[in-house]
C-alpha cells in the first residue's frame, strides 16, 4: 500500500524502485514500472469496482455506469482517489467483468501452482 510509504519515500527513508502496474503512478512518476525496470509481465495492482447482483436489468447497469463515469471525471474524486494511492480509472461493465476474469485466472493459477490452502 502506497499511501503510508509516500511520505519516507518523499523524505528519502525509503526507496522506491518500481511500482508494480502496468503504468507509472502519477504520485511517483520518476519511479518506473517493473517491466521497465527488466521485470516483464509482473503486475499486481488493487482494483475498486461497483457490481451489481446478478439479473439487474442493462439499463440500470447503464445508469449507474454512467453515473460512475461522471463521479470518475470530477476532480475532487479524482483527487481523493490519488490521496488513497491510486490512480483513478474508468471502464465499462463489460471490461470490469474481462477485468475480474482475467485477474481471478491469473492468481488463482499461483495459487494451484504453489499448492496454498485456505486454513
Amino acid at each position: 500500500m502506497l499511501p503510508p510509504a509516500l511520505g519516507n519515500i518523499a523524505a528519502g527513508q525509503l526507496r522506491a524502485i518500481a511500482v508494480t502496474s502496468k503504468t507509472r503512478f502519477s504520485l511517483l512518476p520518476d519511479v518506473p514500472t517493473f517491466d521497465e525496470s527488466g521485470l516483464p509481465g509482473f503486475e499486481a495492482v488493487l482494483h475498486y469496482g461497483l457490481l451489481a447482483p446478478h439479473g439487474t436489468p442493462p439499463e440500470i447497469i447503464d445508469i449507474l455506469s454512467a453515473e460512475l463515469r461522471k463521479l470518475g471525471n470530477d476532480l475532487e474524486v479524482q483527487k481523493r482517489i490519488r490521496l488513497e494511492g491510486g490512480d483513478p480509472l474508468s471502464s465499462t461493465p463489460a471490461e470490469y467483468a474481462d477485468d475480474i476474469d482475467r485477474e481471478e485466472k491469473k492468481w488463482s493459477k499461483l495459487v494451484h501452482q504453489l499448492g496454498l490452502k485456505v486454513e
